[in-house]
């Protein structure tokens, strides 16, 4: 690994506050080859008989114990605890930006607990932003895990992709896999003739909620139609025009509050 990848990792896992893991691992042998080792005894500076919370993406999490340390791995035992969280009943869809800004996203999303991500490329979007390597390589579930990690929490929300709006309002409206949507309060930020402020505006008492965002350029007069026509509630978060990331972070955390959720 050169010396940029490696600061690369240890940026990663300098964020953990839970240790996940896909499953235990077996005999409880966490090799350092894995960056989650070498966490452990870098970072955390651990070393036999000290414990570290840990957990199953999507499972149980709890206490693991260091039972063993040398220069190959670390062995630990570990009993499950808590049950999984559950995550808000929120889907946040956002259109696509750049890979940058779309890392931040992800974490952050994880991080404040929406159950679905669904991730949509826009007319004022880059094509690119969809092609991204982020997607291609899978690198995203990283991002996905930093936000879980960085929460406390195991749970992980599913991410769906749809190459444009038209597409995903007709998956929601009419396949089976998205009818707990069909129901739900649909939200669109957005600064061209808002009906009302997000946090003012009567929120329907539902049992999901879907809050979209525009891509960096925001929604086309076409997409504000599509949007419209679906059911979306047009809001806005006053009258600053906010990057994409930040408009996520707040206006999740602004829906959540007036729920009474967080």
């Amino acid at each position: 690994m050169s010396g940029l990848d490696r600061q690369k990792v240890l940026w990663y896992i300098s964020y953990m506050n839970i240790i996940l893991f896909d499953a235990y691992p077996e005999d409880g042998r966490i090799p350092l080859t894995d960056e989650r080792a070498r966490h452990i005894k870098k970072v955390l500076r651990l070393s036999v008989g000290d414990s570290f919370l840990m957990g199953i993406v999507n499972g149980s999490s709890g206490r693991a114990r260091i039972s063993h340390m040398d220069s190959d791995a670390v062995t630990i035992s570990w009993k499950e605890e808590i049950p999984p969280q559950p995550l808000f009943p929120v889907t946040l869809m956002v259109g696509q930006v750049r890979p940058i800004s779309m890392k931040r996203i992800l974490r952050e999303a994880v991080s404040i607990g929406v159950e679905r991500l669904i991730l949509v490329g826009t007319d004022t979007g880059e094509r690119s932003y969809r092609d991204a390597r982020l997607w291609e390589t899978g690198e995203y579930h990283r991002y996905l895990l930093s936000g879980a990690e960085q929460s406390g929490m195991t749970a992980v929300p599913r991410v769906v992709f749809f190459k444009t709006v038209d597409s995903m309002l007709t998956d929601i409206d009419n396949t089976h896999e998205y009818r707990d949507l069909r129901d739900a309060c649909r939200i669109v930020l957005d600064n061209i003739d808002p009906q009302a402020s997000l946090s003012t505006m009567v929120i329907p008492s539902a049992e999901r909620y879907v809050l979209a965002v525009g891509s960096e350029r925001g929604w086309s007069d076409r997409e504000r139609e599509l949007l419209k026509q679906g059911g979306f509630a047009a809001a806005s978060l006053g009258r600053r025009i906010l990057r994409t990331e930040t408009a996520c972070s707040a206006g999740t955390a602004v829906l959540l509050g007036r729920l009474g959720m967080i």
